[in-house]
């Protein structure tokens, strides 16, 4: 006869007077984006299965689904089949504005960063809609895909348009444009290389400039002031529900230069 189950090994006696120790608190990297559901509607499903191979770039991952390892490169020469120069787009979402500034420049290579699912679904469809060639998608943290993936000097131009402005006070540090994202936006735009950016919301347009002007390798061309609107940017459905809603558009542009010597 076997002997009776002795159970579990008691657990062991804490000494008089000692605390349990606690496990290590883990930090959580604070990003720019809440990964909301990646399910995909059936028509973005259908477009994703049948071009997103066309059009979308893989990435070596570390950890997340939105993440790029630091060893990660990208072979921009044969993932767009030709040497142009590069522009990045951070969070284009469907394509609203995307589609049409790409079509309008062919002689230039469009990278965009997006990292919702089913909107570079749309924009997938977008492209295989009209039929352009001069678009890849990375879906994929823009600013650990700009660290990671690119090389210093090698940005004609960087766009961020109506980025996210995480109005309540406590998610501020959740904004896109930070300094960190300006030092390496600098880094990765060559010499004369231009970042425009637009928004509706006039206490982020406040915070970009701020950030920006602090960036040494960086000259507002616009001193003090807001950028005219970019003709080549078209009026979409976001840019107009702020415009709706009494609120107006702040456009910003900068140039790379070269930091003053201290």
């Amino acid at each position: 006869m076997s002997a009776p189950d002795a159970g579990p090994p008691p657990a062991p006696v804490q000494p008089a007077g000692e605390r349990p120790a606690r496990p290590p608190r883990v930090h959580r990297e604070v990003v720019s984006f809440v990964r909301r559901s990646a399910r995909m509607r059936p028509n973005q499903r259908r477009a994703w299965d049948a071009h997103h191979e066309r059009f979308v770039l893989p990435v070596d991952r570390r950890e997340t689904s939105t993440s790029v390892d630091p060893d990660a490169r990208l072979d921009l020469t044969a993932a767009f089949g030709r040497e142009a120069p590069l522009v990045v787009e951070i969070g284009p979402g469907p394509g609203d504005s995307l589609v049409a500034m790409a079509a309008a420049r062919p002689e230039v290579d469009v990278l965009a960063f997006e990292v919702y699912e089913p909107a570079a679904a749309q924009l997938v469809s977008a492209l295989h809609r009209a039929g352009l060639d001069n678009v890849r998608i990375v879906v994929a943290d823009a600013v650990a895909g700009l660290q990671h993936l690119l090389p210093a000097g090698r940005l004609a131009e960087l766009w961020t348009f109506f980025p996210d402005p995480w109005p309540k006070s406590r998610h501020h540090k959740r904004r896109l444009v930070s300094p960190a994202l300006a030092a390496v936006a600098a880094e990765r735009l060559q010499l004369g290389g231009t970042w425009r950016l637009a928004t509706d919301w006039e206490d982020y347009a406040l915070a970009m400039r701020e950030v920006l002007d602090a960036e040494p390798g960086l000259e507002n061309l616009h001193p003090g002031g807001w950028a005219p609107r970019w003709d080549a940017r078209p009026l979409t459905r976001f840019e107009q529900r702020g415009l709706d809603a009494g609120r107006a558009v702040h456009d910003l542009t900068y140039r790379r230069v070269t930091p003053a010597a201290p």
